[in-house]
């Protein structure tokens, strides 16, 4: 039900954004934007997410497993491009899913490898 309702509201608020419709799998929510972000969305609940991204050979993703406890938005953490472990700016465990969601794919449409977090 999670992602029905995600797919929803990602449909009307960034219709103009997307190649398609939103796309439910068995699992996961598929997300492809114009500027050729692929996202795939695994929302368990507010506090137990996986919102990856590819955007050419690049693949990012931010999730909440807690295994890195030395990041200061542990337990969520960021997978950048380059291989690196950094914390999220973007989401928060506990927050409606929604948010979190809306959050990353503003952040994509306009910068899908996350150039500003290094600037």
């Amino acid at each position: 039900m999670q992602h029905y309702a995600l797919k929803q509201a990602i449909d009307v608020q960034f219709a103009q954004a997307m190649i398609e419709p939103a796309e439910l799998c068995q699992d996961a929510l598929l997300v492809r934007l114009q500027n050729g972000v692929t996202m795939e969305l695994r929302i368990a609940s507010a506090e137990e997410y996986s919102i990856g991204w590819r955007w050419g050979d690049a693949e990012l993703r931010i999730d909440t497993a807690p295994m890195h406890p030395q990041l200061s938005t542990f337990p969520n953490h960021l997978h950048d491009g380059e291989d690196q472990l950094l914390p999220d700016p973007f989401t928060h465990p506990g927050r409606d899913p929604w948010d979190n969601v809306r959050s990353v794919i503003t952040v994509l449409i306009d910068d899908p490898l996350l150039h500003s977090l290094r600037k």
